[in-house]
């Protein structure tokens, strides 16, 4: 089994837990890479440090040291290779992070053993229909909001290409269920299964007291209008990442990808057990 390493510069101490999950690895067997540039942080004897894309390339298994965001970053990284993702959690939900760190021992062993299922997730793709086309793929949503502007802005919902709602706000979230525990939820949206095929649609910070998140068939295409807005206010983004400028009358197209990413996971309900371990325990 070759592991692929992947630490998170930015969360304290993920150096060095790279480092141990790099020696728990090398005990079972494993060949672990490491991109060239953290052989500095992260020396370890046995270690390959190569470049990136050679490291995708040979890689059986990403492992990520940090949060969701982090899988997120390395899930849109790395979709031409299809490599599937185990997370190591340090960040303070980790619904994606199917290992938390005093875990490791136990889950980087069965890794190494091959001893794990695969979990497939559905992917958004999202473009911006005009000159330019810019496009983007997003694991956990796409968000249409405003910027700095103060006021409300206006918001046409299609499903292909039938008006089927209008919202005016601070924007709109469009989830896989994948990304239903991540902003969708905080905005009032519902939780999906992640192995349901659907897409939510949730508004934030609707101004009408009948507003609700919507879910649409995985099939459908979903059409998000931009109503009247001063130039370059309003944006696009995919998980959190590449805000793109939408100008008045611009329109956002977004669907189902023709990519997945696979997440590793150990048991049929992870997804329940971090909501009822991450998100209750909040309370």
């Amino acid at each position: 089994m070759t592991v692929m390493i992947s630490p998170n510069p930015d969360k304290q101490l993920a150096d060095v837990i790279a480092v141990r999950a790099a020696q728990i690895l090398l005990n079972h067997g494993s060949h672990v890479l490491m991109r060239e540039e953290l052989q500095a942080s992260c020396n370890t004897m046995g270690v390959s440090y190569l470049p990136e894309k050679e490291c995708l390339q040979q890689a059986d298994v990403i492992l990520t040291i940090g949060g969701d965001g982090t899988i997120l970053h390395e899930a849109n990284l790395t979709l031409e290779y299809k490599k599937p993702i185990l997370g190591v959690n340090l960040g303070r939900c980790g619904f994606l992070a199917t290992c938390e760190v005093d875990e490791m021992e136990t889950k980087l062993a069965a890794v190494a053993r091959g001893e794990y299922s695969l979990d497939s997730r559905m992917l958004l793709y999202a473009r911006v229909l005009g000159e330019d086309n810019w496009k983007g793929h997003a694991l956990n949503d796409v968000v249409v909001t405003k910027g700095r502007l103060q006021q409300a802005i206006d918001f046409s919902i299609y499903c292909d290409d039938i008006l089927v709602e209008h919202y005016r706000g601070d924007g709109v979230i469009v989830a896989t269920p994948t990304g239903s525990t991540a902003y969708s939820l905080a905005a009032g949206g519902p939780i999906l299964d992640s192995r349901t095929k659907g897409i939510v649609v949730t508004p934030i910070c609707p101004h009408s007291l009948a507003s609700p998140a919507m879910v649409f068939a995985q099939e459908r295409k979903i059409n998000i209008c931009v109503g009247q807005v001063a130039d370059d206010e309003v944006f696009l983004s995919c998980d959190g990442v590449s805000g793109y400028p939408m100008r008045a009358g611009a329109t956002a197209e977004i669907r189902l990808s023709n990519q997945i990413v696979q997440l590793i996971t150990f048991g049929n309900a992870d997804q329940f057990q971090a909501i009822d371990q991450k998100l209750r325990s909040r309370r």
